[in-house]
């Protein structure tokens, strides 16, 4: 079949991306879209490639999963591979991919990179990117050359019983986690696992009169994600030599519902439920595990976790052993410890939500006794459903972060987290004040903290560099 080429204008987005269509083509295979993309890591416009797959995947809505490939950056490129074997196996995969090409620029590294991540994620959020206004809204993806995806990677099934909701939710869905790390590495990268604070759930859809796909896998929504927050942090450590992962929150039911059997309604708002939590948590650390060794990576897993799914890192980093914890889910045997936790703002101790009246845990202080009684009588039970519990003798060295104009309560629950970490010699930093409210780190200082404290405990013996350099951040 012969090519064929449509000409287009300039396309310019409220954003201040510019992508310029310069021909499309037709060929046997797929179709193909060049263009320059204006990129702000680099502060000119880039050439872009996009290749439709012959057989694409959709999304629930009928959107399109996308990867936008970064290539050409100016850092050491892992995979072993072809630039041109991974893209064709995405696209076997059933990918549109966007290639943008960075042609070596010298800022297409650490940190200055992460400019762009945000920028397509809110591009494509605002479905814009490149002019396509169908690209999924939570299975897109930002990959760097080198990098493939373990989608939808199982790692625990649910039990419909935990939250009781919908109820016409009876057989138990699995929870997932997406896998991005590089194909035939030349050396053995760690991964960092974080628990998505957008949540997946089970729906049952009245009109058709049945439990739909309408919310399953919506980890990497990026309107409760990513493009929300601008969060870059997992997307960008690639740069640093570090693969990730993103799994479905524990808590597998919407955010303000979910209660006991026989309960009130939204008995459980804004808050999860042990031993369901912290079982799913150790599962999901055992099944990237087990991927990692099958995939050639390292056996070193940190935790990023931030809102909702700081409180379940935190389930990850404590060294008591449950045995009604240790033998549930997928892979048991294998190891759940991490060896590194950065944790923002999140619950870990549920006895202190009466300690300041009025200070952003109200769902708490309401709910919390209507499922585990009242705390005076059932202290134990209630200490059960946070992280600090179990930690007993040690943990994970774990970066604290968060803004002391945030909700109240999150600064009181991570100074008394830290508080007991640093009674039992574990090691612990804080980074305080990076920006405004509830949000993550985006600097380049704050980000370069994160990473660095990362590639120190995941590549170690390097903590000591760590701590001078943190200091001298300070």
């Amino acid at each position: 079949m012969k090519s064929t080429a449509i000409s287009f204008s300039t396309f310019l987005s409220k954003k201040n991306l510019v992508c310029i269509l310069l021909g499309l083509f037709l060929t046997a295979n797929s179709w193909a879209t060049t263009g320059k993309w204006i990129s702000k890591t680099t502060g000119r416009a880039i050439e872009y490639n996009a290749t439709e797959s012959k057989k694409p995947v959709k999304d629930y809505a009928g959107n399109y999963l996308t990867v936008v490939y970064l290539k050409n950056l100016s850092i050491k490129k892992i995979g072993r591979n072809s630039i041109k074997k991974d893209v064709n196996w995405l696209l076997s995969q059933g990918y549109r991919v966007v290639e943008l090409d960075y042609a070596k620029n010298s800022n297409a590294k650490a940190i200055k990179i992460n400019e762009d991540i945000i920028a397509i994620n809110d591009s494509i959020a605002a479905g814009s990117f490149c002019g396509y206004k169908n690209c999924s809204l939570y299975k897109s993806y930002v990959l760097f050359e080198g990098y493939r995806i373990a989608r939808d990677v199982s790692y625990f099934i649910d039990d419909p019983k935990v939250y009781n909701t919908p109820e016409q939710y009876k057989v138990g869905d699995s929870l997932h986690m997406d896998i991005i790390y590089p194909a035939n590495p030349k050396v053995k990268v760690p991964v960092i696992l974080s628990f998505s604070y957008s949540n997946s759930y089970a729906f049952y859809d009245s009109n058709k009169g049945m439990l739909t796909d309408a919310y399953k896998d919506q980890r990497l929504n990026l309107a409760y994600s990513f493009a929300g927050f601008n969060d870059s942090f997992l997307e960008g450590a690639p740069a640093s030599g570090i693969a990730w992962a993103i799994a479905d929150h524990p808590k597998y039911c919407p955010w303000g519902k979910g209660k006991t059997v026989n309960g009130p309604n939204d008995a459980y708002k804004s808050f999860q439920t042990n031993p369901d939590a912290a079982q799913k948590v150790k599962s999901a650390i055992r099944t990237l595990r087990f991927f990692s060794k099958q995939r050639g990576l390292s056996d070193k897993i940190g935790i990023f976790g931030f809102s909702r799914g700081s409180t379940a890192g935190s389930m990850a980093i404590g060294d008591r052993k449950v045995e009604e914890l240790e033998n549930a889910g997928f892979h048991i045997g294998i190891s759940d410890v991490v060896q590194a936790a950065t944790l923002g703002p999140g619950v870990f101790d549920y006895t202190l939500i009466y300690n300041t009246p009025d200070d952003g845990d109200k769902n708490l202080e309401q709910r919390c006794p209507w499922v585990w009684g009242p705390l005076d009588e059932n202290r134990k039970l209630w200490e059960s459903m946070g992280g600090s519990f179990l930690v007993e003798k040690t943990a994970a060295p774990t970066l604290f972060f968060y803004n002391t104009d945030d909700d109240h309560y999150y600064e009181d629950q991570i100074k008394h987290f830290k508080n007991k970490l640093d009674l039992l010699g574990v090691p612990t930093f804080s980074l305080i004040n990076y920006g405004k409210g509830h949000a993550i780190p985006q600097t380049a200082n704050d980000l370069n903290t994160l990473y660095n404290f990362f590639k120190n405990y995941l590549n170690p013996p390097k903590v000591d560099k760590f701590k001078n350099n943190l200091a001298n951040n300070k």
